[in-house]
């Protein structure tokens, strides 16, 4: 037998005999996706090939079932709710609007997030070091790192003086971040122009009142924004908007640039999260984490179409330049 596969085999038989005892079935894995599967491809990806590092083989040790609301808060009700009853042994998921729904149909099955903005103030747990209940995850700082995006948007727009800020305040995390957003643009002397959103059908009419009123458009990213995040940028593209978010997918995706957490990294994290609590650990006992790696990421081919000029500098500091 080749390493490799005898490794494999340990990894797999070191699993719970409780968790394995349980209904005489394999421990289950409810992956609650908040957006569509291309735009969470990259996230998914990372915590897919985490597990079976860990001794979690789809099919063998742990099955995994996805699901998708492809932006729907009332799907991803349903979805938790089906989770409950299939007995899940936890729920995986990302962002504020996706947990308090997996929050809301259990306060038994453990729930982690592989992303949250400000998990305390939004409710999601009871503090970082202590999250109590059933839900521990990574926070993402979206909302703290508001004033960064604005001064790296001054960089390459030094003129920068009207802001549009689109988000979704549907989401308890869309009205916290365009509030901070506001604060942070008021701090530096740009005016801010809301476009409030709360389903798919409002995007094109939010940037038809908008019309030439903006230097810039920052999209507060949430599973409805990353849902249509092809409509956002062909309609900012038409408007002739730079654009700036809080994931490099709308980057690749033709958005301006983006400075963020490295997504990726942070779901392979869960999955190791996930692998503690299928082992025994209570989520209330696992501390939330922020995140060590951020990325700024630029496409340049749009900073073209715009007719920007790069700085130098600005070019050199950029994680990941996309052509």
């Amino acid at each position: 037998m080749r390493r490799r596969d005898l490794i494999t085999l340990l990894g797999g038989a070191v699993w719970p005999l409780a968790v394995r005892a349980q209904s005489g079935k394999l421990p289950t894995i409810g992956f609650l996706g908040g957006a569509t599967p291309s735009s969470w491809s990259r996230w998914t990806a990372a915590f897919a090939r985490r597990l079976p590092e860990l001794g979690w083989i789809d099919g063998r040790t742990v099955a995994i079932e996805y699901r998708w609301a492809e932006g729907h808060s009332e799907r991803m009700s349903e979805i938790a709710t089906e989770f409950v009853l299939l007995n899940v042994g936890v729920i995986v998921t990302a962002g504020t609007e996706a947990v308090l729904a997996a929050r809301q149909a259990t306060s038994a099955i453990p729930i982690v997030f592989g992303t949250a903005s400000d998990p305390v103030g939004t409710g999601l747990v009871a503090s970082l070091a202590r999250p109590g209940g059933n839900v521990t995850g990574l926070s993402n700082q979206s909302a703290e790192l508001a004033g960064k995006r604005l001064e790296l948007l001054r960089e390459v727009l030094p003129g920068l003086r009207r802001l549009a800020i689109m988000a979704n305040i549907g989401s308890p995390i869309g009205v916290l971040e365009m509030s901070d957003v506001q604060a942070a643009a008021r701090t530096l002397g740009i005016e801010v122009a809301p476009l409030e959103i709360r389903r798919a059908e409002d995007i094109a009419p939010a940037f038809a009142a908008l019309k030439a009123q903006a230097d810039v458009l920052y999209v507060v990213g949430d599973a409805l924004t990353a849902a249509n995040l092809t409509r956002i940028i062909t309609f900012s593209h038409t408007a002739r908007l730079p654009t700036i978010f809080n994931a490099r997918d709308f980057v690749q995706a033709g958005g301006l640039m983006s400075y963020a957490p490295n997504y990726p990294a942070q779901f392979r994290r869960a999955a190791e999260l996930v692998d503690k609590i299928l082992r025994g650990t209570k989520p209330g006992d696992i501390p939330v984490e922020q995140p060590t790696e951020f990325e700024l990421v630029l496409n340049l081919t749009t900073a073209k179409a715009l007719g920007l000029t790069i700085p130098e500098s600005f070019l050199l500091r950029a994680d990941e330049v996309i052509e």
